[in-house]
């Protein structure tokens, strides 16, 4: 029986496939592809953490940030400084502020 998954997957998922006696089929991705398929997967992990709320997944939607770096030639440090000096300019969500209008 053949399953189709059609899916950006983790390095090792063909590994663990064939470890369970099963014979999986791959492709290397080009890298306009590569990008669009980290996009896909980011929406898909979000979805997964929106649904159980599930910490594990917050890891899942880091690594895939982690690709998309790596993809765009940006390292951590760089995203974590522009989220920082974003933060000091717009502020962070420690104050859990909600807004509902404004008056004009």
């Amino acid at each position: 029986m053949k399953q189709t998954y059609n899916k950006l997957v983790r390095d090792l998922i063909p590994d663990i496939i064939t470890a369970k006696g099963e014979i999986p089929a791959t492709r290397i991705l080009n890298d306009q592809d590569f990008l669009r398929e980290l996009d896909t997967k980011l929406q898909e992990e979000v979805n997964e953490y929106r649904a159980d709320q599930n910490i594990e997944e917050l890891a899942d939607i880091l690594e895939v940030i982690h690709g998309i770096l790596d993809a765009k030639g940006v390292t951590f440090a760089e995203l974590e400084k522009l989220r920082i000096d974003k933060a000091k300019k717009r502020g962070d969500f420690k104050k859990r502020i909600f807004l509902e209008t404004v008056t004009r």
